[in-house]
């Protein structure tokens, strides 16, 4: 089991930094892929734990990307929002398969699990990336049309893994 999770964070990376890092639809979005792994963590590491390694992925993807802090904070509030979130929409008897996914918990859960998440991570990205409020309407388009791009992504992996 572990080393599938090892696997599947080593060719997201792979495909975070290859492919997806170079890849703009008209400046407006750029795919992030790699929430894909922090939401798919297994649900028993404490709440420290899981900042701890929003932190680590945060600081490689900033160091990948040349950004400045920007995928740090973003990852390192989405996974502060994870535990409290996985709480309010998986039922106990869920939760004891140690982790969140297509397979384990409601469908229903799931999109919101993975909707809510997305697009607070990308609402940090986006606003903190703009750094003002100078252009609001131009940001809110970016952050909407990255969360749509990346929820798609995420729930089209997991629809095919569920195959």
């Amino acid at each position: 089991m572990q080393i599938k999770v090892i696997i599947r964070w080593i060719v997201v990376f792979l495909l975070q930094m290859l492919l997806f890092n170079n890849l703009q639809f008209w400046g407006l979005c750029q795919p992030q892929i790699y929430v894909l792994c922090l939401l798919m963590m297994p649900i028993v590491f404490p709440r420290w734990a899981d900042m701890l390694i929003g932190f680590a992925v945060g600081l490689l993807m900033d160091v990948l990307c040349n950004s400045i802090g920007v995928h740090t904070a973003a990852c390192v509030f989405l996974m502060y929002l994870r535990q409290p979130l996985i709480a309010s929409l998986v039922q106990e008897h869920e939760r004891l398969t140690g982790e969140i996914s297509w397979l384990t918990v409601s469908h229903d859960a799931f999109i919101k699990y993975v909707v809510t998440l997305v697009c607070l991570h990308q609402m940090v990205v986006s606003m903190l990336t703009a750094w003002g409020f100078q252009h609001f309407g131009l940001t809110f388009l970016q952050m909407l049309i990255s969360a749509g791009l990346n929820i798609g992504l995420i729930l089209g992996y997991n629809f095919i893994r569920k195959q």
